[in-house]
């Protein structure tokens, strides 16, 4: 029997506030979730408050079968929130309350045991706004067999010293178009194309592959020296949150499967526009209903 895969999560667990609800997100623990649905077995590393919303965390983290022993629950700091506003259009801006429970990860030998023993870590810039997590960050860093870096840029909420030294550190990254154009110009790009622009990253950075999303036209996946390509999945708004996160969990998940680049590719654009076509970060999806909507010719 084959050895289960193994992924570690680390970041931002916390709570999205909307203007009538309330939802669990964070782009790690979306990334997570997606993770584990797709049959990985995943590790969240992060801290929560002793609080109501800490407590739910952690519960749902153990509904998703999300490893949490590795989620401090800390007294000194709340669990995170953030407030969200949507425009028309269904998409996100975010005020991010600081300082809270995940700026404040502690270091253990079990997460670095943990890292090590994965076949992959997956970390974004938003964790690295407090010394504390980016101190951590950096120490587990060391142990990752393949490190992803899910840009994930939050204005005002990272430094460019900060990202050019993770970007350097990372096996895979993945970009919005807005964050390639703006990180290629931060290492001095002359390019105004996107494809330049992700052959000028590949070419100064360690990443053997590169993913950058398009919003509803979909993604550019770089890998093996080759360009992959898929043009999206037409659907109707409901909000734009967790889109990416869950594109990416479901992309590393495939690749780690084995799957082919282009077949990977296509199964995570077309998870992604299932999640923007629901509200929330995080719904769930039969595996028929994914193949329904990708190729509703063959029911």
């Amino acid at each position: 029997m084959t050895q289960q895969l193994k992924a570690v999560s680390f970041g931002e667990i916390l709570y999205d506030i909307f203007p009538n609800s309330e939802k669990i997100g964070g782009a790690p623990l979306n990334v997570a979730s997606r993770l584990s649905a797709n049959g990985i077995d995943t590790t969240m590393i992060s801290s929560v408050g002793q609080d109501e919303k800490g407590k739910n965390l952690l519960e749902y983290l153990k509904s998703r079968k999300i490893n949490h022993s590795l989620v401090a629950e800390t007294p000194d700091f709340p669990t995170g929130v953030v407030n969200v506003e949507l425009d028309k259009n269904g998409s996100a801006s975010y005020t991010i309350e600081y300082p809270v429970a995940w700026d404040k990860i502690d270091i253990s030998e079990n997460m670095i045991e943990k890292v090590n023993t994965s076949d992959a870590f997956i970390f974004g810039s938003l964790v690295c706004r407090d010394q504390k997590s980016r101190e951590t960050l950096n120490e587990l860093l060391q142990y990752a067999k393949f490190s992803v870096f899910d840009i994930n840029l939050r204005p005002p909420h990272y430094k460019k010293e900060v990202l050019e030294d993770l970007i350097l550190k990372a096996d895979f990254i993945k970009f919005n178009d807005d964050e390639l154009y703006e990180i290629a110009a931060m290492f001095d790009s002359p390019f105004h194309s996107l494809e330049q622009n992700l052959s000028y990253m590949a070419k100064i950075t360690n990443a053997k592959t590169i993913c950058v999303t398009k919003g509803s036209h979909g993604a550019v996946l770089f890998t093996e020296g080759k360009l992959y390509y898929n043009s999206g999945y037409k659907i109707k708004v409901a909000d734009t949150v967790g889109a990416g996160d869950s594109f990416l969990g479901s992309l590393i998940s495939k690749l780690l499967q084995q799957e082919t680049p282009q077949k990977a590719l296509n199964y995570a654009c077309a998870i992604g526009a299932l999640v923007a076509s629901q509200e929330g970060a995080n719904p769930k999806f039969s595996a028929e209903e994914i193949e329904n909507f990708m190729f509703p010719d063959r029911v």
